[in-house]
């Protein structure tokens, strides 16, 4: 065999191989809620560009009445090959035999934090002592529409046993990112989980509110029975939970998840 003729079937080896990988990539398309958002936006396009598959990005909350809701969108008939959200909300999915309860990968827990305008003073709420002290002199609070804002409204303020003084001054902000209402200083604080909060320019972040009257949200996410590439959804979920990834999850503010 000449060496001519080698390089020249190494060639349409090689060629080959590229054309097999090429057909072989898919077309994903992926419903993620907020909170995971920002990390996915920096794993995603990693694991597209190791596997040649193509992301879809769908974003959606994972719950409630909006029909850009996860839930609706999926009850509507929208297609999905992976799905990103609140763990409990996924659960629910899996009860109604619409995500298989097999693929369900646990990804990153979410804790509240506190930011406030950029350029005001950073008060100290590393105790409870200390988060109470700032609750009451502060002129606004506002906190997000979400499961962590229900939980400020209704479980923190009573922790703290300040729910009577917080009631007029603080406001359940709806639809847009509470920092973004802190950062045009229409409120002094503002309370939502970290990785929501971390995005929004104009705010400087405080701390996460202590740990014993913390409430912690964990994303995870599954295959929908009717996915159309259930393998290579997978394989992105496989990634996304590796320990290879978790420096990019802790980046936007997530926990990661004790295996």
């Amino acid at each position: 065999m000449t060496s001519l003729y080698k390089t020249s079937l190494a060639g349409l080896f090689l060629s080959c191989a590229a054309l097999s990988a090429t057909a072989q990539a898919e077309e994903l398309n992926v419903m993620t809620s907020g909170g995971f958002t920002a990390a996915y936006k920096l794993l995603g396009p990693e694991y597209a560009a190791s596997s040649g598959d193509t992301l879809t990005t769908i974003l959606g909350p994972s719950m409630g009445k909006a029909t850009e809701a996860i839930p609706n969108r999926l009850a509507r008939g929208e297609r999905a090959d992976v799905v990103i959200m609140v763990g409990y909300a996924l659960d629910e999915l899996i009860k109604q035999g619409k995500v298989d309860p097999a693929s369900r990968v646990e990804l990153a827990d979410s804790r509240i934090g506190m930011v406030v305008r950029q350029g005001a003073a950073k008060p100290s709420i590393s105790t409870d002592a200390e988060l109470r002290h700032t609750l009451l002199n502060a002129r606004s609070v506002a906190y997000s529409d979400s499961a962590s804002g229900v939980y400020i409204e209704k479980e923190l303020f009573k922790k703290l046993g300040i729910q009577q003084q917080l009631v007029p001054k603080s406001k359940m902000i709806e639809r847009i990112p509470v920092a973004s209402a802190v950062a045009k200083g229409d409120y002094e604080l503002g309370f939502q989980q970290v990785a929501e909060l971390l995005p929004i320019p104009g705010v400087t972040f405080v701390a996460k509110i202590p740990e014993d009257v913390q409430s912690v949200t964990r994303y995870a996410a599954g295959i929908p029975v009717n996915a159309e590439h259930p393998k290579q959804a997978k394989a992105l979920l496989d990634y996304m939970a590796s320990p290879k990834a978790q420096a990019a999850v802790q980046s936007t503010g997530l926990d990661s998840v004790a295996r």
